[in-house]
């Protein structure tokens, strides 16, 4: 209760105090960077410094193609997923938000995102150190900063990092516009994304997965200094591979601030709203799927097992969560709709998202099942329940899902159930795993907190772009397209 008390206190008075970052490399995936080692010199002598250790090729040539997939799994796979479930009139409205919102959020985490989310701060926001990436490349001496991976002395170069973590800030903040398509101004929804993506998004990310990195932890005696200046939900314990609660519930809650604040499509429930063009989100689902093999097993940082296990349990939850959609639909609806099918397999990868890394095989066919079942009940069910026009059905997919992930991923991290545990001394490396009920907890606190925060922020965030420029088009806009009234073209011509 007092932890959930401390971030309603920070957040509620929406304060922004960060304290500059140490003169310390940045993280890897979350963990700072390898600083070299110095060898221990006689008396008098010259101490002679170890040679630094170099980035493997293999991982840097990984997280390369990691970073792309990531980007293809927004551009064009989102867009084209989200594209093809709005009217046909309002097409190009959701390309456009989904483009230029990944373009924005990418500028932004270059000039201050990725330092208030990656650098030593507080608990909550990194400091300011690197901010336009200043210190990342020294330009006359030809140095690249390396950041930490989860290994003991295996950087890589940190522009690396950089540029893997802008596809997570930009898609987390695009996953947000399909809850209010159709019916928000294009101007409304950049100015909500900058005030949102600085509040929210870095410092959840902050929170989650910031730690001084596997190198920092050299003896015991600094274990407990080391753990103090890491992100507040990674003090707690809390697991999360890629983004279950940084990216998916992050974003699903925002969403339904969202739907709430913007109001319903005009003619919801009276008017026909189908997608207009379902092999199209069928092409966009199969680009997510593809593309979040980068975004899951990427998140290891390294070529290696713990990306092979992470990449494995990407595939296989997936299709179980294809096939529990399709059958639970099947029997409850009387016949099996592709979009349910491209729906189902979405929810899958949400779900297995803060899991992907953390649990066993095992792990995989429990969270994927369970993941096309329960977000198939909830934008149907639970959507009704809670009123909202959730247009794309963003927080029954991303929000619900995410939060299932995370609390199955306390559950099957257990060696007992088949998961690979996780790292309970970062000095030795010695892997164990926390009573079962003990991590649940943990994780549904990290879920707990993400939830105020996201929710906290959207609404400030909402209601300043409602007092700016209006969150709404009129309703004769709405009614002849926002592909025409907001950016004067239509996608198809007749």
């Amino acid at each position: 209760m007092k932890r959930l008390l401390t971030i309603l206190a920070l957040f509620g008075a929406l304060s922004f105090a960060v304290t500059p970052a140490t003169a310390q490399d940045k993280p890897g995936d979350k963990p700072a960077a390898t600083a070299p080692a110095t060898a221990a010199a006689a008396p008098g002598a010259t101490a002679t410094p170890a040679p630094a250790p170099t980035p493997n090729k293999g991982d840097v040539a990984w997280m390369l193609t990691s970073t792309a997939l990531v980007l293809m799994m927004s551009i064009p796979g989102l867009a084209l997923f989200y594209g093809g479930m709005v009217r046909a009139k309002n097409m190009l409205s959701v390309l456009m938000q989904v483009f230029v919102t990944f373009s924005l959020i990418v500028v932004l985490w270059c000039i201050y995102g990725y330092s208030l989310a990656f650098t030593e701060g507080n608990a909550y926001f990194g400091g300011l150190d690197r901010l336009f990436l200043g210190g990342t490349f020294d330009a006359v001496k030809g140095d690249f900063a390396m950041a930490a991976t989860f290994s003991k002395a295996t950087p890589i170069p940190e522009l690396v990092f950089v540029a893997f973590q802008a596809t997570f800030a930009a898609i987390t903040c695009c996953l947000i516009v399909g809850a209010f398509a159709e019916r928000v101004k294009f101007s409304a929804v950049l100015i909500f994304m900058v005030l949102w993506f600085t509040f929210s998004y870095t410092s959840v990310a902050h929170m989650v997965w910031f730690w001084m990195g596997p190198d920092a932890y050299t003896t015991a005696k600094v274990v407990d200094e080391m753990n103090g200046k890491a992100g507040l939900l990674w003090q707690w314990g809390a697991l999360d591979f890629a983004g279950g609660t940084v990216v998916h519930i992050n974003a699903g809650i925002a969403g339904l601030v969202g739907a709430y604040l913007v109001g319903k499509r005009v003619g919801l429930g009276k008017e026909s709203m189908t997608p207009h063009n379902l092999p199209m989100t069928m092409i966009g689902a199969a680009l997510l799927w593809m593309g979040w093999f980068g975004f899951n097993a990427g998140s290891a940082l390294e070529a290696n097992s713990s990306a092979a296990l992470a990449f494995m349990n990407t595939f296989l939850a997936t299709a179980c969560a294809v096939l529990a959609w399709t059958f639970g639909e099947w029997l409850f609806k009387g016949k099996p709709s592709m979009l349910g099918a491209a729906s189902g397999a979405v929810a899958g990868l949400v779900a297995i998202t803060p899991a992907a890394g953390n649990v066993g095989i095992p792990g995989a066919f429990v969270i994927g099942t369970a993941a096309g079942l329960v977000c198939l009940w909830a934008v149907n069910q639970l959507k009704g329940w809670l009123g909202a026009d959730d247009s794309l059905d963003v927080f029954g997919v991303h929000a619900v899902g995410g939060a299932l992930g995370a609390l199955l991923t306390g559950v099957f991290n257990s060696q007992s159930l088949g998961g690979p545990g996780l790292v309970t001394d970062w000095v030795t490396g010695k892997v164990g795993s926390n009573p079962i009920l003990d991590q649940v907890w943990i994780q549904a606190q990290a879920v707990g907190v993400t939830i105020v925060v996201s929710g906290v922020v959207a609404l400030v965030a909402f209601k300043i772009a409602d007092l700016i420029v209006g969150l709404r088009v009129t309703e004769e806009e709405e009614r002849e397209g926002l592909d025409v009234n907001s950016h004067g073209e239509t996608a198809y011509h007749t």
